[in-house]
């Protein structure tokens, strides 16, 4: 399909049929992945900036990689390190980087809407490699690719969130995504880390997790900040971890051979158990490797538009 997306902001920015031709693009990169040389010509002469405002591992991490191994030029940023530290604002140094004139600019953010704000100013793509509490689109796009090489059709399939729902963009960007594919999503987190307006989103809301788990093909566990606690939110870690850390004892509510799945870095013993976590159904190292194919594949589609399936081939 003819790619004519300019930015990558949220998930509902993108179509069903977009959604899936980025699946079916990460699946040849990531048999480039599984080479030897790892490296192909797809993006050389290009520049990706990495505006990372806010502490990141994984995502940026993979973003790096996946730049270097289209063999585009790839730059960070931090905050701590930018301009930004020196009271400038988030579009005069948005605005600068454009003079260089990068290819794409990939930001992360603490604040809700960043990337949209920065969109609108900007000549190049903008990719939103999460902002605030809003959205996080490839991290939800890499959790929909690990369980599409599993499952490939997704109708019906149900889907438990599990943990702090209310600061997550990981858990709105997934619900969007899974719920467009067809899932039956449910999410299960104390009263005081569900969202208001939860009774609007697609999914069914537990306080059980022995309950929430009955039938799930699959359960996405969420990092908890532990800061939540300090903030009064939480009563007790420990009282938390009784209720809610996924125990080996849950799975034997759901369908036989439930994925496990968690977007990093874990808190074993309060998220999930660390049995579970390195466990044969666990996922969670695959969603790593599928980070790097998916942010290859966007990065391919949103900067090379003009190339053609086979060209991936030959290169």
């Amino acid at each position: 399909m003819n790619w004519t997306q300019k930015d990558l902001l949220d998930i509902e920015s993108l179509s069903i049929e977009e959604v899936r031709h980025i699946f079916y693009t990460s699946t040849r990169f990531m048999e480039i992945n599984s080479r030897s040389i790892k490296k192909v010509p797809i993006l050389k002469g290009k520049s990706v900036v990495l505006f990372f405002a806010e502490p990141s591992t994984r995502t940026k991490t993979s973003f790096d990689m996946a730049a270097k191994r289209l063999s585009a030029d790839s730059f960070s940023l931090a905050a701590t390190g930018s301009s930004l530290s020196k009271g400038e604002s988030l579009k005069d140094t948005v605005m600068t980087l454009q003079a260089m004139k990068p290819d794409a600019i990939v930001l992360r953010h603490s604040l809700s809407g960043a990337a949209g704000f920065i969109a609108g100013h900007l000549d190049c793509s903008v990719l939103n490699a999460g902002d605030g509490w809003h959205a996080h689109p490839t991290q939800a796009l890499l959790d929909g690719f690990t369980l599409f090489q599993h499952w490939q059709d997704f109708q019906d399939k149900k889907v438990l969130i599990l943990g702090d729902i209310a600061h997550s963009r990981v858990a709105r960007s997934d619900v969007q995504l899974l719920s467009m594919l067809g899932c039956r999503i449910s999410v299960c987190a104390p009263r005081t880390l569900l969202p208001a307006g939860i009774s609007q989103w697609p999914v069914e809301v537990h306080s059980s997790l022995e309950h929430a788990c009955r039938g799930m093909d699959a359960i996405i566990c969420l990092r908890l900040q532990l800061e939540r606690q300090e903030a009064g939110l939480l009563p007790d870690l420990r009282e938390y971890s009784s209720r809610f850390c996924l125990q080996a004892g849950h799975l034997e509510q759901a369908a036989p051979r439930a994925r496990i799945m968690h977007p990093g870095p874990i808190n074993r013993g309060i998220e999930i158990s660390s049995g579970l976590a390195d466990c044969a159904d666990s996922l969670i190292l695959e969603q790593v490797g599928s980070g790097v194919a998916v942010r290859m594949a966007l990065l391919y589609l949103y900067l090379a538009r003009s190339k053609s399936e086979q060209e991936i081939s030959e290169e």
